[in-house]
């Protein structure tokens, strides 16, 4: 079996899920820590860094979706939402406030295994020693230059950020707000500026973007 270091945080009031999940994914050679509520997950991310949270949506206290607001504020981490809930609304909730997925119980452990792995993947993929490549743009992440056309353009750190982010997750969609908080960029006019340079320098037609589209009323997403 692969030796697994990942570290997963389990938050659910529920101590029959919570005790499953964790026998399933310590079987799985995953390291799992658990917390019965917020609270109590608060306490554990002050010391230890994890890989990944499972987080229940429906708990006392401070709920799944007011968590996953705090947290996703001040670290980054990836976090995959458990709900009983199962309409668009609910789900939709969950992942405008940055939960990188959701699985609706009741729920299949295995499924959960295979959305943990998809998303510790797409977190660990990027080398920045190899020459990253989006249609026919050739991105070089150390040297900071984007060869396209026979053509160098320099990308600065803001813009580096963000594609380190997008080609990490290709398919997400990212708010402006959360580009902003990626790339250190507040103003909102700044980041479409941003987003229009990038297009420059790694889209055939820029304004008619075949990678880095635009998705109305929701953000920017990357196709690879």
């Amino acid at each position: 079996m692969e030796n697994n270091k990942n570290h997963i945080l389990i938050v659910d009031d529920d101590n029959r899920i919570r005790n499953l999940l964790k026998d399933y994914l310590s079987e799985n050679n995953y390291i799992v820590s658990t917390a019965e509520n917020a609270n109590q997950a608060k306490e554990r991310l002050e010391y230890i860094k994890y890989d990944i949270i499972i987080l229940d949506v429906m708990m006392p206290g401070q709920n799944g979706y007011e968590l996953t607001k705090e947290v996703k504020n001040k670290i980054k981490v990836p976090i995959i939402l458990l709900t009983a809930k199962g309409e668009v609304e609910n789900r939709i909730k969950g992942l405008e406030l940055g939960a990188d997925d959701y699985i609706g119980k009741p729920f299949e452990p295995k499924e959960l295994l295979l959305r943990i792995k998809n998303i510790i993947n797409k977190n660990t993929k990027i080398d920045f020693n190899l020459i990253h490549k989006i249609g026919a743009a050739e991105i070089d992440l150390n040297k900071m230059i984007v060869n396209f056309n026979g053509k160098s353009k320099k990308i600065n750190n803001s813009e580096k950020k963000v594609l380190v982010e997008m080609l990490s997750n290709p398919g997400k969609t990212y708010s402006r707000e959360e580009i902003g908080k990626i790339s250190g960029i507040s103003q909102e006019r700044s980041i479409d500026v941003m987003i229009t340079r990038l297009r420059q320098k790694i889209e055939m037609k820029p304004k008619n973007p075949k990678y880095l589209q635009t998705i109305r009323g929701s953000g920017y997403v990357l196709w690879i």
